[in-house]
């Protein structure tokens, strides 16, 4: 097992009270393998990938408790010079906005060789090589002019496969992907995921998807774990996820899917918001919007349900064989 998260929880503490954007969060991934994790906004889905990249400050506005175990050590225990030699290195992310990820004054080669000279003993000009034929890797034409460029300089599909070499260029054990695929065009987007699976394939890199995006996750995952307000409701493969969904909210967004024989139809909306995080209902999280909804959902927190990797935090399950699961 390459990263394993255990009752992973970060807090904010803001004048209004504490905010739990991820409550005891628990997920695995194994070399080479992708694992998405799907939800609305503000589940937690970039608050998570942040606390495992140590992005998180512990200052007295956050916390960040739990366990985060990458090649049997917890990264939470390590010193902020232990982390700066593991990010880019060993693990690596791929922000959500290339455009406000990159630094504007400085061009693309530059700060691609800047992490290869961090966490390489190479020189300037090995350290540029190899920035180039990364940038070739990933698609990207006439790598040794465009490596001159500057971000504002590339189209959105040109900096988020800069961004990819980036991430890639010290070739990582794990890779985490944060929107990916965000304001690109249909085109563009199968282009980075098309990308994204033929490197997984080439340096045996594990993904970790951060994403909205089912049709992505269908697409590219093994496994997927399914967030809402700062906790995992669901996981399992992607073939038990989308062909027998059993949380109430999985279901719904599977249903907000748009289908092309449904054309007439109006689109699956989910009822609702997701509730205020200082204002988070008693019992499950989910009960205000959810049409099964009874007393125990109201009253009480569900627990997880099921085994082997397949799961749900679901009061409608409390009494079934977990053999169905």
């Amino acid at each position: 097992m390459l990263l394993e998260v255990k009752n992973l929880k970060t807090q904010f503490k803001t004048e209004e009270g504490i905010i739990n954007a991820v409550n005891g969060v628990n997920f695995n991934i194994d070399k080479g393998e992708v694992l998405a994790i799907v939800g609305e906004s503000g589940s937690g889905k970039s608050v998570t990938s942040l606390s495992i990249m140590g992005l998180i400050e512990s200052k007295d506005r956050e916390v960040v408790n739990g366990e985060i175990i990458f090649k049997g050590e917890n990264l939470l225990k390590k010193n902020k010079k232990e982390m700066q030699n593991i990010r880019g290195n060993e693990i690596s992310m791929i922000f959500q906005e290339p455009m406000t990820s990159l630094n504007p004054v400085f061009t693309i080669g530059k700060q691609i060789t800047e992490v290869i000279i961090r966490h390489e003993n190479v020189s300037k000009k090995e350290a540029e090589k190899k920035a180039v034929e990364m940038l070739e890797l990933v698609g990207i034409p006439s790598p040794e002019e465009r490596i001159k460029d500057y971000p504002h300089q590339m189209s959105g599909g040109m900096r988020q496969r800069a961004m990819i070499a980036m991430a890639l260029i010290c070739n990582p054990e794990l890779l985490i992907a944060d929107e990916p695929t965000t304001a690109l065009d249909v085109t563009i987007q199968a282009q980075i995921l098309d990308l994204m699976l033929k490197l997984k394939e080439k340096l045996g890199t594990a993904i970790l998807l951060i994403t909205h995006d089912l049709g992505v996750v269908a697409e590219v995952a093994d496994r997927v774990a399914v967030m809402y307000c700062g906790k995992i409701v669901e996981s399992g493969t992607v073939e038990e996820i989308f062909e027998k969904p059993l949380h109430p909210y999985t279901e719904g967004l599977l249903k907000s899917i748009p289908k092309i024989e449904d054309e007439c139809e109006k689109l699956f909306m989910i009822p609702g918001m997701v509730p205020n995080p200082l204002e988070m209902p008693k019992g499950c999280a989910f009960s205000t919007r959810c049409s099964k909804c009874n007393q125990m959902c109201i009253n009480d927190e569900p627990p997880i349900f099921g085994k082997d990797g397949r799961s749900v935090r679901c009061f409608l399950y409390a009494n079934k064989n977990r053999g169905v699961m």
